[in-house]
C-alpha cells in the first residue's frame, strides 16, 4: 500500500475513469432497435480500426470509409451520424471528476494520459477537471499509446515527475502493466466510490 509521503502526483485515465465511454449508447440515438445498433456499433467502435485512429495512424475519414464497408448501406446514414456526434453522448463521471479537484487543492499534481483520437479536442471542453490539470498527454498526439512503457515514461519527462512518486489510475489492467513497467505506482479503477476509499486509506485526501 503506497503511504501518503510517497505520492505526489495523480494520473488518470479518461474512459470509464473521467467520462463514460459506453459504446452503444454512441449508436441508439440513430438507429432504430438494438440489433441495427449493435451493427453499427461493431463496425465503428469494435472494429480494430478504432485503435488506429487513437494513435493517429488513420484519419476520421479513413475510419468511416472502414466502417462503412462492413455495414449494409441502409444503415450508412446512421453511422455516419453516430460517428459524427458520437463525443456528445460522453458524459462525465462526476463523483471521479470531484475526486481530481480534491487531489489538487490538497496540493497533488494531477494529470490525464488518454489513448484518444483528436476529437478528444471536442471531449475536453465537457470535462469538468479538465481545467485544473497540471498536465495532459493524448495518444494521437504523442504517436504513442498505452500499455507502451514509453508514453508513461514521456508524461514523466514532459512534467518533470519521479515515477516512483506518481500513481496511476487506469480501468484496464493492461495499460496497469505498461504504467508499472515504467515505475510508475498503480491502481485499478473499479468504480468512483472504491477509489475515494483507496485515496482515504493513503491519507491522499487529509
Amino acid at each position: 500500500m503506497p503511504r501518503k509521503s510517497q505520492i505526489r502526483n495523480f494520473v488518470f485515465d479518461n474512459g470509464n475513469v473521467l467520462m463514460t465511454f459506453d459504446r452503444m449508447s454512441f449508436c441508439r440515438p440513430y438507429t432504430q432497435g438494438e440489433a441495427d445498433a449493435r451493427l453499427v456499433c461493431d463496425a465503428i467502435f469494435g472494429s480494430s480500426y478504432w485503435a488506429l485512429l487513437d494513435a493517429d495512424a488513420i484519419s476520421e475519414d479513413t475510419m468511416i470509409m472502414l466502417a462503412l464497408a462492413h455495414l449494409p448501406k441502409r444503415l450508412h446514414p446512421a453511422a455516419r451520424e453516430a460517428f459524427a456526434h458520437w463525443h456528445e453522448h460522453h458524459p462525465a463521471i462526476q463523483e471521479t471528476n470531484d475526486l481530481v479537484r480534491a487531489l489538487h487543492k490538497a496540493g497533488h499534481g494531477v494529470y490525464l494520459l488518454s489513448n484518444a483520437g483528436r476529437r478528444f479536442a471536442k471531449i475536453k471542453e465537457t470535462l469538468p477537471c479538465y481545467d485544473i490539470l497540471d498536465g495532459c498527454l493524448i495518444s494521437a498526439y504523442e504517436h504513442l499509446m498505452k500499455p507502451d512503457p514509453r508514453i508513461y515514461q514521456l508524461l514523466c519527462d514532459r512534467y518533470g515527475l519521479k515515477a516512483e512518486e506518481t500513481l496511476f489510475v487506469d480501468d484496464f489492467p493492461d495499460n496497469l502493466l505498461g504504467a508499472r513497467e515504467a515505475g510508475l505506482q498503480t491502481h485499478l479503477f473499479v468504480g468512483a466510490g472504491e477509489l475515494r476509499s483507496f485515496l482515504s486509506e493513503i491519507g491522499a485526501l487529509s
